[in-house]
């Protein structure tokens, strides 16, 4: 078969050949050109050391040296070229105690985690396939190199690997993969929780977050979440909770939000409080915390689709989060909210004031009045935006200073 590679690429294979070195294109970019997809990034495997590689280009980038990994830059692109390797004992269960260079290209792709992933190309030779990675791409399986507990030992990241994979894909895990992941699920907890976050995140973004029941069957879920294991071990809340996440947008924060709403106890503030512990635990930013967690404590409020309460709503939260909000309702009460999407709109695009800073007078307007400085300002200016928010137009500079000498 013929694969079209980036002229980038092909150059750097070419150059290494020319020098008496195999290269080869390998790993995720050759599957995902067998599946006719884009791949994100070219990754080279070679038989060239990295000091032999530095040596026959001109700009390089030491990005992971110490494992075989240099950055060849060819115009304004970087392609990692690493060279053949086979791991030693992996003492952490995520990382080798330290790598061997090798001159072999089988045993480099021995090492890697799933035959899908563990091929390779050549311009000239063709793909080599060595592990039936082609044909488990046809079956539409994600199946490990080799033995699966001496790659899940290896690596114990690669459990939620196989469930992401088959989520990103839409394969199936091969069984005995599979009971390798409910084998060594333990392992896990030696993985930070940075990389388990990100794992979890790539399925839940996937087109088929409703995979995360395999980690549940597996009990990898409930290792990596404890908070939610009882949970999701009640079949009437798992089914609820994939579902939700079947039926949602692919956005991060709504679907974490309503994996959360749908398998925490408690309500409003208390689930808003577990949420936000959760996400710290897992280390996710802060922005991540900030919108999952309104989202949680609104999930199960109701928003008439009338402008004051839309306008109130406002006025507490952002534009992106109440669409995001309104996709939550959706799912969750199977009702198009499209009329409070509709008045949302229109607020916004008549610029309605929904906040103090757009109300006619300032807390310098006050001062002048006499109001003395401190929390009364501030409690002026909130009562007169939610009278504004009420009736808009109040919002004129002389009524409001009405207003206020009245509330004094």
């Amino acid at each position: 078969m013929n694969m079209e590679l980036p002229s980038g690429v092909t150059n750097i294979i070419e150059r290494l050949n020319m020098a008496g070195y195999e290269a080869f294109a390998v790993g995720g970019c050759v599957r995902d050109r067998l599946l006719f997809r884009t791949p994100g990034d070219w990754d080279i495997t070679t038989q060239a050391t990295p000091q032999q590689v530095k040596a026959l280009f001109d700009r390089t980038v030491d990005t992971g040296i110490q494992h075989g990994t240099v950055t060849v830059l060819i115009g304004k692109e970087g392609f990692e070229v690493t060279t053949y390797r086979v791991d030693g004992e992996y003492e952490d269960g995520r990382h080798p105690k330290e790598v061997s260079f090798t001159a072999s290209l089988t045993e480099d792709l021995k090492r890697r985690d799933f035959t899908i992933n563990a091929m390779a190309y050549h311009p000239k030779q063709g793909l080599i396939d060595i592990f039936g990675g082609e044909q488990d791409l046809k079956e539409k399986r994600v199946r490990c190199v080799g033995e699966p507990t001496e790659r899940f030992t290896e690596d114990a990241l690669r459990i939620m690997r196989a469930a992401r994979f088959g989520a990103q894909l839409g394969f199936t895990v091969e069984e005995r993969t599979k009971e390798a992941m409910a084998e060594l699920k333990e392992r896990l907890r030696m993985v930070s929780v940075e990389r388990i976050y990100t794992e979890l995140k790539k399925l839940l973004l996937s087109e088929h977050p409703e995979y995360l029941d395999l980690m549940i069957d597996t009990g990898v879920f409930q290792v990596v979440i404890p908070e939610l294991a009882e949970a999701v071990e009640q079949e009437d809340i798992r089914k609820k909770m994939l579902k939700r996440l079947q039926e949602s947008p692919a956005d991060i924060y709504i679907r974490l939000a309503l994996l959360f709403d749908t398998c925490l106890k408690g309500e409003g503030e208390d689930k808003k409080d577990a949420a936000s512990k959760l996400l710290r635990r897992l280390k996710t930013d802060g922005e991540t915390i900030k919108n999952v967690k309104n989202l949680v404590f609104l999930a199960d409020k109701e928003l008439e689709a009338e402008e004051i309460p839309i306008r109130q709503f406002l006025s507490h939260y952002p534009e992106d989060l109440l669409m995001r909000y309104l996709a939550i309702r959706e799912v969750e009460t199977g009702e198009s909210p499209e009329n409070q999407r509709l008045l949302a709109e229109k607020i916004l695009k008549r610029g309605d004031c929904v906040s103090i800073r757009q109300l006619a007078i300032t807390g310098s307007d006050l001062l002048e009045m006499g109001v003395p400085h401190g929390k009364k300002i501030g409690e002026i200016l909130e009562y007169l935006l939610n009278e504004v928010l009420k009736k808009q137009e109040l919002n004129e500079k002389e009524q409001l200073l009405k207003m206020a000498k009245q509330k004094l």
